[in-house]
């Protein structure tokens, strides 16, 4: 469906308003503006600020449902044949190899987790929403498998792999910000990749065996 003069005019100042805000997140950042300064920037009411986005944080995390979108369609669009976590090391490799921001590996990624590390508040909301979005991928994965109510794999799966990719990226931006390039993180952070999902596919009991 075509879209329409008034949901564009919407989506136009839902994105101004965004990228006004994380202009100033990344020149000041996220407790020293507050919401009038964005509504300034933006050319707003404070008021349409909120009827956007409910709260501050969420100006910084505009971008929270196109990610679980995205992680959706790794599931759904995944190749006959493919097993849902080979379709997430084949995407998570790709945006290795093309620094996209779906995974926080684009240019600028340092910067971003430095500005949510100093703030409590944002540091609170990320891991409100790392279960927020392991929620909504096990919910798509319930509906391909068309699991039980009660059953909790598509949970632990979902877990597991948000889990993986989560880690592998923070690493990845904690070696940014101790100076490295990223042409010495993208040789490593590939083989950490390639060995993650390899326990992940193959499952972790010969990991860690007494001997």
């Amino acid at each position: 469906m075509e879209e329409g003069l008034r949901e564009r005019k919407k989506r136009e100042t839902r994105t101004r308003i965004a990228d006004m805000a994380m202009g100033l997140f990344m020149a000041r950042g996220f407790e020293q503006v507050t919401v009038a300064d964005v509504a300034r920037a933006a050319d707003v009411s404070v008021n349409t600020v909120f009827n956007y986005f409910g709260t501050k944080e969420d100006l910084f995390l505009d971008r929270r449902e196109e990610v679980e979108d995205l992680q959706s369609r790794v599931v759904r669009e995944r190749r006959p044949g493919e097993s849902v976590v080979a379709a997430f090391r084949r995407d998570f490799l790709d945006a290795i190899e093309t620094r996209d921001w779906r995974y926080g590996l684009n240019d600028g990624a340092d910067l971003f987790g430095a500005i949510v590390a100093a703030s409590p508040s944002l540091t609170a909301r990320f891991r409100e929403l790392a279960y927020e979005q392991i929620q909504h991928l096990a919910a798509t994965l319930a509906e391909e498998t068309d699991a039980d109510p009660d059953d909790l794999t598509p949970r632990m799966v979902a877990a597991q792999i948000l889990e993986t990719t989560r880690l592998l990226s923070g690493h990845a931006v904690a070696r940014k910000l101790a100076g490295e390039s990223w042409a010495e993180i993208l040789p490593q952070l590939q083989r950490q990749t390639e060995q993650a999902f390899d326990l992940l596919e193959s499952g972790i009991s010969g990991y860690c065996v007494r001997m």
